[in-house]
């Protein structure tokens, strides 16, 4: 009876590990952080209906930062509620849906589950997960309704150059004029240091609809807030119609709290940019140290990134022995099936614990590399 299939990734919003690094956040943003600005320090807030559309002053914040207008941005509860949105709204049964994975499992889900077919897109880890032009062209046809991308992707962290996506665009415009691309945009924020962040893609096109949430660059993924944001003036409609027609509106308590959020992003932001540059340099030296057990794909933006046991040193029974190991330890990756990537590959993510934490975590997963060859002859 189930439309959704089962995934071991709804771990994640369950009892967690000491050291969780299959998480791709950083640190949380704290409720007193928030509470002054959003309710201008009291607790007289008329709890109302929100509007379906959403906040407006919220939508006008998400579209300066965007680079488009207000009326382009529908509010959503979080980044996947606007995915299931799209793929409801443009989707039947017997329409294709391009999917690039790995991928984010709800992304694909919210298509199949409106019966829509997907078809792969493969990304792959020896080819730094980038984007092949002719392997799109090849899976367009007159029934695609959808191709669905990620930049930066989850689980690699690996942008699509911009230019890249302008190309995609123009193969759907000539050969799938039906289709939408969509872009999920939500570590697009997530730079290193001093990093500029990329260009949102939601002006690359009229067809292009991006989405996009508070959850990981801003810290504040309870708050349930997401976007999608599209120029067509129909769809727009539609969505907000879909939205009123599933949840009526998002909660005007969210919403407050989500202009907050907006309003002190650059100190926000700021922060977990500089926190994410330390620790990504950290992994990345961890990974040097380990270079006869594993390789990584270095990852453009956000608190995740690629990692693979080196196949000529792990056999099956050690890739086992390894998670093995790693739960002994009371430690967590997101193994790379969760994704639909190889079992040799995991998400590892360095955003979420303290520099201290981050070390201890680690050397937890260099113990579970040296016991998982030791334990058998891998």
């Amino acid at each position: 009876m189930a439309r959704f299939p089962d995934n071991e990734i709804i771990s994640l919003v369950g009892k967690a590990p000491r050291f969780d690094l299959a998480e791709s956040v950083g640190p949380s943003v704290r409720l007193a952080e928030l509470v002054d600005m959003a309710f201008g320090g009291g607790a007289d807030f008329s709890l109302d209906y929100g509007t379906a559309a959403g906040n407006a002053a919220l939508r006008q914040e998400i579209a300066n930062d965007n680079g488009v207008d207000a009326d382009d941005v529908v509010v959503t509860v979080g980044g996947m509620h606007a995915l299931f949105l799209i793929a409801f709204t443009l989707c039947s049964s017997g329409d294709e849906a391009v999917v690039a994975e790995p991928v984010f499992p709800l992304a694909r889900n919210a298509l199949t589950a409106v019966g829509a077919t997907t078809r792969a897109l493969p990304l792959r880890f020896d080819t730094g997960y980038r984007v092949d032009l002719d392997a799109i062209r090849e899976l367009l046809s007159p029934k695609t309704r959808v191709v669905s991308l990620a930049s930066p992707q989850n689980p690699s962290g690996v942008a699509i150059p911009e230019h890249t996506l302008r190309e995609i665009a123009a193969l759907l415009a000539e050969h799938a004029p039906q289709a939408w691309l969509v872009i999920d945009e939500t570590y697009r924020e997530a730079a290193y240091g001093d990093n500029a962040a990329a260009p949102s893609a939601a002006c690359l096109g009229p067809r292009v609809i991006t989405v996009s949430s508070l959850s990981k660059c801003h810290g504040s993924a309870g708050l349930r807030i997401g976007w999608a944001i599209t120029r067509d003036a129909a769809l727009r409609q539609a969505l907000v119609t879909a939205k009123f027609s599933t949840v009526i509106s998002c909660s005007p308590v969210d919403e407050a709290l989500a202009l907050a959020v907006f309003r002190q992003r650059d100190r926000i932001i700021g922060e977990r940019r500089k926190l994410l540059a330390q620790h990504l340099q950290f992994t990345e030296h961890w990974v040097s140290r380990h270079g006869t057990h594993i390789e990584w794909v270095r990852p453009d933006a956000g608190a995740l990134c690629c990692m693979r046991l080196k196949p000529e040193v792990f056999d099956a029974a050690a890739v086992e022995r390894f998670y093995a190991t790693l739960a002994k330890y009371s430690t967590r990756v997101a193994p790379g099936p969760w994704f639909g990537d190889d079992p040799l590959v995991f998400r590892l993510g360095f955003g979420l614990p303290t520099l201290t934490q981050l070390a201890i975590a680690l050397e937890c997963v260099s113990v579970a590399l040296t016991e998982a060859t030791h334990g058998g002859g891998a």
